[in-house]
């Protein structure tokens, strides 16, 4: 039996279409999925799929499928996160040898990802955390790939995953090593929280406009919008939503109002707040979709709670420039958090690459993206350029005016007005922080510095005499 180059355990929408992507790149391609139920046919499914000039060897046995590779081994784990990898890990590992790689594709957490690294490498095995976005298009066309681990690892399998990534403007592929162990997943997780915050400020759009517009205008003025600086496959996708029908009704209007999520966008707010980085956008989005499974609480509420509306209207062009305000600074809080988390886990992340390798087959793709691949470079950030500073600047009015007519007509923009916020807060010269750093020295003499003193001077007060 010839031996394969590469192979993919776990045979779901993602490892599925992956597989295909890697077979249909020229590479000779060994799958194995588990005969549980409802899984009984997932290996023969797949190699339905295949094309003639497509190498795939379909396994459910374990072990025969890894004696099925060439060495080193090539592993690419395609399953749920969490104790079913480790466990699927435990159960390989006696089976490979000296130098085999195994590589994580699912969306784990990055502490797991560096727990694996250091376990493995104490059995002289390789493993690399992938982050992989693009839904299961992306992974069958070109996903965007975000590679943690070890950098020599990376380079045995660097043909096969730069080979079936996107490509950006350039024609480069979509794909890049990031640093050491957790990292590719760090840079993942931190790609949805954006992701949560850049979907939320659409809908915020949508409960706003829909209160005077059609599903038809308001996809009118996104396609609009999506001509300019503004383009993105979300707001792509959004503008097909809006239009799309059931019967003669349209279908966005019979979903129900709860969305769901999967842990990502929770845990870019929770390493925020480990690292000290303000990532407030992507908290409230987050917040936002925990409320929205309230559904029960809240149409009971909605009967007993009469709000008054004012009806006020914000020009199209006011909405555009609040929406280009807010993305600015979803951008920015996303790129500081992986710069925080870098610095606190001892990573070398190129902030412009990673913008780069975002501009093709991941879901957050889009116009401003491509230019923050200049914006960047040199380890600069968007406030360090005058145009966005002027840019927020002139702005300002227009997500005000947003804001108040959202609070006139009793519809909530929090992921808006947190965005606001923050550059309001990060633009002001003196905050009442003052009184915070008072209090606490009144009740638990934390100390405070004075203006004018050295940086090194701390003082404290006897407030009660």
């Amino acid at each position: 039996m010839e031996q394969s180059a590469f192979g993919v355990i776990g045979l779901g929408v993602m490892g599925a279409s992956l597989s295909l992507n890697i077979a249909d790149k020229g590479f000779s391609l060994s799958v194995y999925n588990r005969l549980t139920p409802g899984e009984e046919h997932m290996v023969s499914q797949l190699l339905e799929r295949k094309t003639d000039k497509m190498h795939i060897q379909g396994f459910t046995d374990l072990e025969a499928f890894i004696d099925s590779l060439q060495r080193p081994r090539k592993l690419l784990i395609m399953i749920k996160a969490g104790k079913a990898l480790d466990q699927v890990i435990n159960i390989v590992l006696p089976s490979l040898s000296e130098g085999d790689i195994i590589i994580d594709g699912g969306n784990s957490h990055y502490s797991d990802t560096k727990r694996r690294c250091q376990n493995l490498l104490e059995h002289k095995i390789h493993f690399l955390g992938c982050g992989v976005s693009g839904g299961e298009e992306g992974a069958l066309k070109g996903p965007s790939l975000m590679v943690g681990g070890n950098a020599e690892a990376y380079q045995q399998i660097s043909e096969i995953f730069e080979s079936i990534a996107g490509k950006d403007k350039h024609d480069k592929p979509c794909c890049a090593y990031v640093s050491k162990d957790g990292s590719g997943h760090f840079v993942k997780m931190v790609h949805n929280g954006i992701e949560y915050a850049e979907m939320q400020l659409l809908a915020e759009l949508y409960a706003l406009l829909r209160n005077h517009y059609s599903n038809d205008k308001i996809a009118e003025i996104f396609k609009a919008w999506n001509a300019t600086d503004l383009g993105s496959y979300l707001l792509e996708i959004t503008t097909d939503i809006l239009t799309k029908k059931e019967g003669e009704d349209y279908l966005l209007d019979k979903i129900l109002d709860k969305a769901g999520n999967k842990g990502t966008g929770s845990w870019s707010s929770k390493a925020a707040l480990d690292f000290g980085s303000v990532n407030s956008m992507m908290a409230s989005s987050v917040f936002a979709r925990y409320i929205s499974s309230y559904k029960a609480k809240r149409v009971e509420l909605s009967k007993y709670v009469v709000r008054e509306k004012q009806h006020n209207t914000s020009s199209i062009k006011d909405l555009e420039n609040a929406y280009r305000f807010a993305r600015i600074i979803n951008h920015y809080q996303g790129f500081d958090l992986i710069k925080k988390g870098a610095q606190e886990n001892d990573w070398d992340i190129d902030c412009s690459e990673i913008a780069r390798i975002w501009t093709n087959g991941c879901i957050i793709r889009s116009h401003f993206m491509e230019a923050s691949t200049h914006y960047l470079k040199a380890d600069k950030t968007y406030l360090d350029h005058e145009v966005f500073i002027n840019l927020l600047q002139e702005s300002e009015g227009q997500i005000k005016v947003l804001l108040k007519n959202a609070l006139d007509s009793n519809v909530s923009v929090n992921t808006f007005y947190n965005a606001y916020d923050y550059w309001l807060s990060l633009s002001t010269a003196n905050l009442p922080a003052n009184l915070i750093q008072a209090q606490r020295d009144y009740f638990g003499a934390h100390t405070y510095q004075k203006i004018g003193s050295s940086e090194d001077q701390y003082f404290h007060t006897n407030w009660i005499e």
